[in-house]
């Protein structure tokens, strides 16, 4: 049998195979809590070994993209636990990804329509986020000019990431994933370009990753680490995040952080289609020799390619985004070499019309 399709002990954790489904913005939820629909999308594809959820804003603060539900009150921890039990009810497994965008956001969006917040206050251009545009209407607007967090509120920003965690597993989540990739807060303090900061969180590489690791141990500690993951994305070019001076170090340094922290596991997304320069010759198989412990990677995967990376010991587990959009029983279908659908752009996103449309009405496989 293909390794994909084994099972996996994931800190204590059984897993029935080493498929992810990868997290994916959908900006389904009106009023920002999940329903019976979204509970339904995430159980037609609980065949997975692991589901992790869309990205859910800890704060209002931290949301940059309208119709996202988050997790930081008890509405949604109601919404929530419909989709965990749908989930459980299939026999699967699901992360809850913990998020807060920074400056990747709006004022229409922000609380009282003050600016974003982020490590300091450059302002990303070369791209848009969804929010309210002059006319009031949704639509993709440039993000707003941040403003750069004070002290103490970096520490808020971690009390409410644990917060979150904590009401994740209040709704029945199994374990929590720290979006820490795609240029969102912890990249903007990891960068030197964005984060020009004199205080205990920015300057030396230390510094810098100080923000990130003081929030992996506050979740770890108030859930356990064993129930703690992590996404970062090294060297990657997502939402106007320029290449910066010692970015090399910084994420060696990294690896060898987390080396000494038994999560769950790392989530790497390398964004082959995102990045503008390669990746240093060596640094993911000297990452993955550093850090010691559990590495999904996620980037453009199909099932061979993926077989031949876990045949190399080149990770554990392998994330699938697009391919499970239109593909629900995408594990099935990879594992009995069944057609896979081809997904519809134009549906990826949105919550005008039928919620369902795009999202919960691609079939599974039907033999005729």
């Amino acid at each position: 049998m293909s390794k994909l399709f084994t099972p996996y002990n994931l800190s204590g954790m059984q897993l029935k195979n080493r498929v992810v489904m990868a997290p994916m913005t959908r900006t389904r939820t009106m009023n920002d809590v999940p329903d019976d629909v979204v509970a339904l999308y995430y159980a037609q594809r609980a065949s997975a070994g692991l589901l992790i959820t869309e990205g859910m804003p800890v704060s209002e603060e931290g949301r940059g993209y309208l119709y996202t539900p988050g997790i930081y009150n008890a509405a949604h921890v109601q919404g929530w636990r419909k989709v965990t039990d749908a989930v459980h009810a299939k026999g699967g497994r699901i992360f809850a990804q913990l998020w807060h965008v920074g400056r990747m956001s709006h004022t229409s969006i922000q609380p009282g329509n003050i600016a974003p917040v982020s490590a300091g206050t450059v302002q990303a251009v070369n791209t848009t986020v969804f929010a309210l545009t002059e006319s009031g209407e949704p639509g993709p607007v440039v993000p707003g000019q941040p403003r750069a967090l004070e002290t103490a509120e970096v520490r808020r920003v971690t009390a409410d990431f644990v917060h979150s965690a904590r009401l994740a597993m209040e709704a029945g989540f199994d374990g929590v994933e720290i979006m820490a990739a795609n240029g969102f807060i912890f990249d903007q303090f990891l960068s030197s370009e964005l984060n020009p900061r004199t205080d205990e969180y920015g300057g030396s590489v230390e510094n810098r990753q100080r923000f990130l690791l003081e929030t992996v141990d506050a979740i770890s500690a108030a859930i356990g680490s064993n129930k703690v993951g992590l996404r970062i994305s090294p060297f990657g070019r997502l939402y106007d995040l320029a290449p910066y001076e010692g970015e090399e170090e910084i994420w060696a340094s990294i690896a060898a952080a987390l080396g000494q922290r038994e999560l769950a596991y790392v989530h790497l997304y390398y964004q082959p289609v995102y990045t503008q320069a390669p990746v240093p010759a060596g640094f993911k198989a000297a990452f993955r020799k550093t850090l010691g412990g559990t590495v999904i990677a996620a980037g453009g995967f199909t099932r061979e390619i993926a077989e031949t990376a876990l045949e190399a010991d080149e990770l554990d587990l392998v994330a699938f985004g697009v391919p499970y959009i239109a593909n629900p029983d995408l594990v099935e279908r990879m594992q009995n070499g069944w057609p896979l659908a081809e997904s519809d752009r134009t549906t990826y996103y949105g919550v005008t019309g039928a919620l369902e449309k795009g999202y919960t009405d691609y079939p599974a496989w039907e033999a005729n």
